[in-house]
């Protein structure tokens, strides 16, 4: 159960003068916090890469206005190619976390960038073998695990997310109560529920018992984990004794 693909990033892996190449062709485009990047079922075709921030990809749902979070994308990560490339409509929708800063490229130009360099197109290919083994891997989450359960993983997800160089502000350190345990500020319920695909209730239910056994503490918009081994062995199956 994974939101981020850990693999070397597009931008990371392109040689300097692809890189070069790369720059010739696009603009830069700064986002502010919870603008659009591109929107599920537009039609235009431009390809955005992220140089700066993190931003999340969702879908929507057939829960009113709900949505499913389907994963992080971080800097150096490329999204919109799958319109640029095949033709499509936007599959889902890409919003910012926090402030993103991109290059934007009319998908005309980037369909001839990759179809002039093998290496840009191994590159895309290899990106979305792996995007796609991650999706898999969340339909059998989906499919196999529990609302707690999943809801134990993504929680544990997060905190390793916040611990990283350049963490999304959803789930950015906020401080440490006692010098002791991580939170996970400005991530409410309804963005676990979204993440987790559950709904409110399911995974306001599975808060209420990881506060009753002490696992976590919960404030709005601020979730504070207390036991990361229960934690753990919640996300394995195993029982704490609720």
């Amino acid at each position: 159960m994974a939101l981020v693909v850990q693999d070397r990033t597009f931008l990371d892996a392109l040689s300097d003068e692809a890189r070069k190449d790369l720059l010739r062709i696009s603009v830069e485009r700064t986002f502010r916090a919870d603008e659009h990047l591109l929107r599920e079922q537009d039609d235009s075709s431009h390809v955005l890469v992220l140089l700066a921030g993190w931003a999340v990809v969702s879908t929507a749902t057939d829960r009113s206005s709900a949505r499913l979070i389907l994963a992080l994308r971080r800097r150096g990560e490329v999204v919109g190619e799958m319109a640029a490339l095949g033709g499509f409509r936007r599959s889902a929708s890409v919003t910012a976390l926090g402030p993103v800063r991109t290059l934007v490229v009319p998908g005309a130009r980037f369909r001839a960038f990759a179809g002039r360099d093998p290496q840009v197109s191994a590159l895309l290919m290899a990106q979305l073998v792996s995007r796609l083994r991650t999706a898999d891997e969340e339909r059998r989450t989906l499919a196999s695990l529990t609302v707690l359960q999943r809801v134990a993983r993504r929680l544990l997800e997060l905190t390793d997310l916040q611990e990283a160089p350049s963490a999304p502000t959803a789930t950015r350190r906020a401080g440490r109560t006692g010098d002791a345990y991580p939170v996970l500020a400005q991530f409410a319920q309804h963005d676990l529920a979204d993440a987790v695909g559950a709904t409110r209730e399911a995974v306001a239910k599975s808060l209420r018992l990881l506060r009753t056994a002490g696992v976590v503490r919960t404030r709005p918009r601020r979730i504070e984990l207390m036991d990361h081994d229960a934690l753990r062995l919640l996300a394995a199956g195993g029982n704490i004794g609720f």
